[in-house]
């Protein structure tokens, strides 16, 4: 008797990029100008999950995101509240914020946040959602920020884009280098 195939997981696949891009950043207002830039790039359903140590620049890279898409509200970290929803001020998306740092399971335990029902018209940005949300896109920009680690008050930022999915295929991610 045949086992019938398990169900399409995009998370146990292995997620190679179809187009990657990297950027060096100077300043925290570099960094939200970064996303300022980005937001040009995004629309409605796209999910972007950002990487990073803490204080690494992700949730200024979002107040960016929020600035150039014309969202409401001031874009602060969820940590406390886990999500925030910010409603367009024109035509554009929305954009749901959500910071997973404290979720410890995957897509079960975010299921509450009804990430699913949010995507299609919305442009949802995860910090910390690796191993969490992939299962919400085949199609998802993941977003790696590096920096000086330890006792430094150096501001420098290394921000690679990884577009992963026929979404990203071809896009010009390379805009956002310059």
């Amino acid at each position: 008797m045949e086992t019938p195939a398990a169900p399409h997981n995009p998370a146990a696949e292995p997620a190679t990029p179809v187009t990657t891009v990297t950027v060096t950043v100077n300043s925290p207002e570099e960094m939200r100008e970064l996303g300022l830039a980005l937001a040009k790039q995004l629309r409605p359903g796209d999910l972007v999950m950002l990487t990073g140590e803490l204080g690494a620049g992700k949730t200024t890279l979002t107040r960016g995101l929020g600035e150039g898409l014309g969202v409401r509200g001031a874009v602060t970290s969820p940590t406390f509240v886990i999500a925030r929803v910010h409603p367009p001020l024109g035509d554009g998306p929305a954009l749901v914020h959500v910071d997973a740092y404290r979720l410890g399971g995957g897509l079960d335990e975010m299921e509450d946040l009804d990430l699913d029902v949010s995507l299609p018209d919305s442009v949802v940005v995860v910090e910390w959602g690796d191993g969490k949300v992939e299962e919400l896109s085949d199609d998802r920009l993941h977003v790696l920020i590096d920096r000086a680690t330890g006792d430094t008050s150096d501001e420098v930022r290394v921000v690679t884009f990884n577009g992963i999915g026929g979404r990203w295929a071809g896009e010009g991610l390379g805009s956002l280098g310059g």
